[in-house]
């Protein structure tokens, strides 16, 4: 589908006003899907039912790709950009191409970050309705999330039968707004009949176990039975109580009945996407639901996917959890690299969320930009520890020289990548990374050997050192009392076998977000560890993690408003 491109390039938004947008009908049947595999959500967007798959399971897979990238900077790295250009380009080239990336929370939409779809000519469309709602599944997850913690409570009213701890209470509710105010509260304040007084907060809807299971559950029974594993409390005895005990597995399941069924869109230039699930990336696993890419795989020859934050975060665990509970195996990585987050890794600027870029990052500095690479020597090393070849895309801006852009690649190489590629998809759409995605076709096409990180059954504590030596390249691991304890007593409980989702920063390879490049030398420290046992891993807490944002002093949704009935504001 043609796109008329305008320069100076209008704002997303303006873009995607602009844009002639499909009728859903349309996309899925250029893919094969009729009007009964879908769900129609008016005529721009849809859900696909699940059992297309079972239909389609003899037709063969195509090719699986993963975007990941350097370690970001506050502002991005333009890495959704980037897949979505990549699969425009691919559909450029007469390739059946889909894309499966996450839900946006509108916590960021309406803080800091403004929207997720993409920007400029590589973006998913209608814009507002992928930021904004989308067809409910952020709302079902809150949902079934609340009225587990709702259970939580009403068991302690009613007498507290399975004698619950409530200093080991470990749900907190969940909203999708960025609240700080709502971190820490008290409940029950209001009397005998208005429940059991005690402290607890809320984070995120998006931090919830509920989404990170909807990511990783394979089918509307698997669903049913992780929500079933969720461990609410703990009791007084140190066992585990769990959402089956409390009997609400079943009720959640049914609000989230609907939200299992990934939602197809579209891109600007016609390819089809899938946009489902939408966990965080420092706490859970960062990646979209394992059954779009199932589907996608059956309906196209090529399926763009992302991994949240830089290759030692979301693509650690596409790689060593999703893959392990999907059973695919990806067949290129694509690490996205900008010359002005380089530049910062190598010791030039700061870049602050929020404030205009600092000029020295758009004034040419070959010697800042080497030191800077050791970062993308460092992610691309990660990532081929996973047996994957790798395509570096190089997110241009007008600032980057062709010196840059050349010392970039003839250190990629040298680390093992099969090329760099200026990527110009924010200003030209899929033209613009035509030379990147035939460097991915033909990666795709070389032997790999996929192979995960470390094996389920060695020690938990192994398991938390193997990442912290090969991927973050630390000395070793200093674990708190708190968190042995917890080890001992997950080992205890089976729970051992279970892999691993480090929490941590996203601004450092490390722990510590003001260490830049690629940090060594160091010890990782590990104060806690928790058990997502329903998502099915556990999550080692290394440093204080925020599961609810803040705002800042003038917060993005000061600029949304809706005009003459139309959006204005999002970016």
């Amino acid at each position: 589908m043609p796109v008329k491109k305008v320069k100076p390039v209008p704002s997303d938004l303006d873009i995607a006003q602009a844009a002639d947008i499909l009728p859903i009908r349309k996309i899925a049947a250029d893919v094969g899907l009729s009007e009964d595999d879908l769900e129609l959500y008016g005529s721009r967007k849809a859900k696909v039912h699940l059992d297309v798959r079972e239909r389609l399971k003899n037709r063969p897979s195509g090719r699986y790709i993963d975007v990941t990238a350097i370690t970001p900077t506050p502002l991005g790295e333009g890495k959704t950009t980037t897949t979505i250009g990549l699969a425009q380009a691919l559909h450029h080239l007469g390739k059946k191409t889909f894309t499966c990336i996450r839900q946006p929370s509108m916590g960021p939409t309406f803080g800091i970050k403004g929207g997720a779809a993409g920007g400029g000519y590589a973006q998913v469309v209608p814009m507002e309705d992928f930021n904004l709602h989308l067809t409910g599944d952020i709302h079902a997850v809150s949902a079934a999330h609340n009225l587990m913690c709702a259970a939580v409570d009403n068991h302690l009213f009613h007498g507290n039968k399975l004698n619950i701890d409530l200093d080991a209470i470990l749900l907190r509710r969940v909203v999708d707004i960025n609240d700080r105010t709502l971190r820490a509260i008290m409940v029950g304040q209001g009397g005998a009949q208005d429940g059991v007084p005690r402290a607890t907060g809320y984070d995120i809807s998006v931090a919830s176990e509920v989404m990170a299971i909807l990511a990783l559950a394979t089918s509307i029974e698997d669903l049913r039975t992780r929500l079933g594993k969720i461990v609410v409390a703990l009791d007084k005895d140190g066992g585990m109580v769990t959402a089956e005990m409390l009997k609400v597995a079943g009720a959640m399941t049914v609000l989230l009945k609907d939200a299992i069924m990934p939602t197809l869109m579209q891109t600007l230039e016609g390819s089809p996407v899938f946009v489902h699930a939408g966990p965080f990336a420092n706490i859970a696993h960062g990646n979209s639901s394992i059954v779009a890419d199932q589907l996608a795989l059956k309906l196209a020859d090529y399926v763009v996917t992302e991994s949240g934050f830089g290759a030692d975060m979301g693509m650690e665990k596409f790689m060593d959890i999703k893959c392990r509970y999907s059973g695919l195996k990806p067949d290129c990585v694509v690490m996205v690299a900008t010359v002005r987050a380089l530049k910062m890794h190598g010791g030039v600027g700061k870049i602050v969320a929020g404030k205009p870029l600092p000029v020295e990052l758009t004034q040419e500095n070959l010697p800042a930009l080497e030191r800077g690479c050791a970062n993308l020597v460092r992610q691309i090393s990660n990532a081929k520890k996973y047996g994957v070849p790798v395509v570096v895309a190089v997110n241009t801006f007008s600032a980057d020289t062709p010196a840059e852009i050349a010392l970039i690649e003839r250190l990629a190489v040298a680390a093992g990548a099969e090329g760099a590629y200026a990527s110009n998809v924010w200003a030209e759409g899929g033209e613009g990374g035509v030379a990147l995605a035939e460097a991915v076709m033909a990666a795709c096409e070389k032997p790999s050997e996929f192979k995960f990180l470390y094996p389920l059954d060695i020690p938990i504590k192994e398991k938390i050192e193997t990442i912290a030596r090969e991927i973050y390249g630390a000395d070793g691991v200093d674990f708190s009392p708190e968190a042995e304890k917890r080890i001992e007593q997950y080992t205890r409980l089976g729970f051992d076998k279970l892999p691993i989702c480090m929490a941590k920063t996203h601004l450092s390879i490390s722990h510590d977000p003001t260490k830049l490049g690629a940090p060594s030398g160091y010890r990782l420290p590990v104060r806690d560890v928790r058990a997502s046992v329903g998502a099915g891993f556990l999550y080692p807490l290394c440093g204080d993690m925020r599961t609810m944002p803040g705002l800042s002093p003038h917060p993005a949704f000061e600029r949304v408003d809706l005009v003459n009935g139309r959006v204005v504001g999002l970016f």
